[in-house]
């Protein structure tokens, strides 16, 4: 769009531009620029216009486009150029990841170059290498206090080892999506230190203040994150003689971004990394980046316009680079991370399905789906032009945000139900066969969330102590049920290294003075190989589950009616049981795939002639597309066994 006084800006800050800059053949910068230099101009505006220094940063903002446009190496500018061309690339169903600590997984970076043919072996086309820069040598949040943005740990590996395992990623046509923490650095940190120091300029990078009237204003409306190892929001900080905003972490100082100094380094980092090779890059914590008195310090406009403004800059530079919006919300409120009142996405293409991912718990614990079923029908449409990340464990706690109305609509008391919930998962409620833990226990609300692998969580870890054969059985359909569902949803599956074996609790972190406060970290484990190995030993639990989801990857990538086209009809079954939804190929009006879900311990039963508009269901001659046969069928009634899924077509040609 052509804008007078945007462009006449636009003409003077080129001509601005230092000379180095200036000399180089820019033609696609320059055309990506100029289509979207109004939206960068009237955003940065909207922000930062009433500052002196408007123009200089605005100049700066360029000056880090082109500078980091300069150093992207050909090979990303081509792919930049053909994810242009076909720019619903990350809607098919051919993507699948893993999300995973390289030390972890396979010891540090060389180790995961290593074991990549595994991840190929098992159908894993997209790895989420979760933090890799330099952190703190004691507790650092899991990684996510960085000291250095632009260094990795030493811990982990080197620059040169992760630029390798980006390019035998790209070989292979292995996505590499890495993190960048948005909201806050460790209090290690450079910009830090220098702020300690007394220098003004770095102290005006945090939220610090020189006594508690300001802290306790905003302390009034903010809630804690982690109010048992961390109460509170601020810390005095004795070097400095300050409070300073510390919203995760006594030792994680939250960034200012009214500050647009503060904007353009995260930018600039972003691009960074980007050109290092990252195809996807996760942006964390993304509903903390706007601070505002009398308010939760989330989820604020703001915050949405620095998603937009942070898209905007990046599709100068490196368009075929997408963000992920880490981004742990109330449902009515996740939607808008891909950016409201759109079809593209204009702030991040992809977000977590964490609504999903609690309500699949839920069911687990209920034998029911009718929250499950309530929570799906509230969720807001996404845009067409972004998509789910659906999962089942992550490094992260399970949160169990749902909307008490759909709590309410499903017959239980809010309150009661998540405290039912915590129970059964730390194994407190009788015959609740789970090994988790509570985290994040809330006193003065009683809320708290749920630590443990998900092995442990199904009952696995306790049927294996027992010994008991059926018990085991159940606990591995459980694990491939709750898969089922994230690989047919609609969106992109994310799993999480470990389970695809059967990986249980691990409760060594105990013994690290830095972890034990964090019962997390019994879900982020070492993966030993040796018990990987056996997933080639016919029977194991380890070849069981992996075989299992091996054939799910497979079927998935090869169904067109699972690309993410909004194509996902909830049906009502009248059996609060079942959960079921329909897959439609938007390209081809026969292909359509019903998705069957059992969450119960006992067989249940669909009436297929009471799918309205489905004949071919209801008629037809129908074919698991898992297993490759005919489900079990009495007249009209398709028989689902217990704990079991299909995924079901018509097999008649048309």
């Amino acid at each position: 769009m052509y804008e007078q006084v945007s462009h006449s800006l636009l003409n003077q800050i080129l001509d601005e531009l230092k000379p180095d800059i200036r000399k180089r053949d820019l033609r696609h910068f320059y055309t990506r620029l100029g289509a979207n230099f109004y939206a960068i101009h009237s955003l940065f505006h909207h922000l930062y216009g009433k500052r002196d220094d408007f123009i200089s940063q605005m100049v700066r903002l360029v000056e880090v486009m082109a500078a980091q446009y300069i150093r992207r190496g050909a090979d990303l500018k081509q792919t930049d150029i053909a994810r242009e061309r076909d720019h619903n690339w990350f809607l098919s169903p051919e993507w699948v990841g893993m999300a995973l600590y390289a030390d972890g997984f396979a010891g540090n970076l060389d180790g995961l170059k290593s074991r990549l043919g595994y991840l190929q072996e098992l159908g894993v086309n997209m790895v989420h290498i979760m933090p890799i820069l330099e952190c703190p040598k004691g507790a650092s949040d899991g990684g996510y206090a960085v000291s250095d943005f632009r260094n990795i740990d030493q811990r982990i590996g080197t620059m040169d080892e992760l630029r390798g395992l980006s390019s035998a990623m790209r070989r292979r046509n292995i996505l590499l999506t890495l993190d960048v923490v948005v909201n806050h650095t460790s209090d290690e940190h450079q910009w830090a230190q220098q702020a300690r120091q007394g220098d003004a300029k770095y102290q005006d990078y945090y939220y610090i203040f020189d006594n508690r009237d300001v802290p306790d204003m905003f302390e009034e409306t903010m809630p804690e994150v982690f109010p048992e190892t961390a109460p509170g929001n601020f810390t005095f900080d004795e070097a400095m003689g300050k409070w300073v905003m510390t919203v995760f972490n006594t030792y994680q100082w939250d960034l200012n971004y009214s500050n647009p100094a503060v904007f353009i380094e995260i930018l600039d980092i972003i691009l960074f990394w980007a050109n290092q090779g990252a195809d996807i890059v996760r942006l964390d914590a993304v509903a903390f980046l706007w601070k505002k008195i009398g308010t939760t310090c989330q989820n604020e406009r703001e915050a949405h316009l620095i998603l937009q403004l942070l898209k905007d800059c990046s599709q100068v530079t490196a368009p075929g680079v997408l963000f992920i919006a880490e981004a742990i919300v109330a449902p009515v409120e996740i939607t808008k991370y891909f950016g409201e009142d759109a079809v593209i996405a204009k702030e991040c293409e992809i977000a977590y399905n964490a609504t999903f991912m609690a309500l699949l718990w839920e069911a687990i614990a209920t034998k029911n789906a009718k929250l499950l079923d309530e929570g799906i029908r509230s969720l807001p449409d996404k845009l067409d032009r972004a998509t789910w990340l659906n999962y089942v464990r992550c490094h992260d706690d399970i949160g169990l945000g749902f909307d008490n109305a759909d709590i309410v609509k499903a017959g239980y008391d809010p309150h009661a139900h998540r405290r039912f919930l915590v129970d059964y998962f730390t194994g407190a409620y009788d015959d609740s066969p789970a090994r988790g833990q509570p985290f994040g226990r809330n006193d003065k609300t009683g809320d708290a969330r749920i630590s443990g692998a998900l092995a442990s969580l199904v009952g696995l870890e306790t049927a294996i102590e027992r010994n008991d054969d059926a018990a085991i059985e159940r606990s591995i359909d459980l694990i491939l049920l709750l898969h089922s569902m994230i690989m047919s949803f609609g969106g992109i599956p994310l799993l999480y290294y470990g389970d695809e074996i059967g990986t249980l609790n691990d409760c060594t972190f105990l013994q690290d003075e830095s972890k034990a406060k964090d019962n997390r970290w019994m879900h982020r484990p070492r993966i030993d190989w040796q018990k990987a190995g056996l997933r080639s030993s016919h029977g194991t639990i380890e070849q069981r589950i992996f075989s299992g989801l091996q054939k799910m990857i497979a079927v998935r990538k090869s169904t067109p009616a699972f690309a993410d086209y909004n194509n996902r009809t909830l049906i009502e079954t009248g059996n609060p049981h079942l959960f079921v939804f329909m897959r439609n190929n938007p390209f081809i009006h026969h292909d359509s795939v019903l998705i069957v879900g059992n969450f119960d311990s006992s067989p249940q039963s669909l009436t297929l002639s009471d799918l309205s508009n489905r004949g071919q269901f209801a008629f037809g001659q129908l074919r698991d597309l898992y297993s490759g046969e005919a489900p079990t069928q009495f007249k009209d009634q398709l028989v689902v066994p217990p704990h079991r899924f299909y995924w079901l077509t018509d097999a008649r040609p048309y």
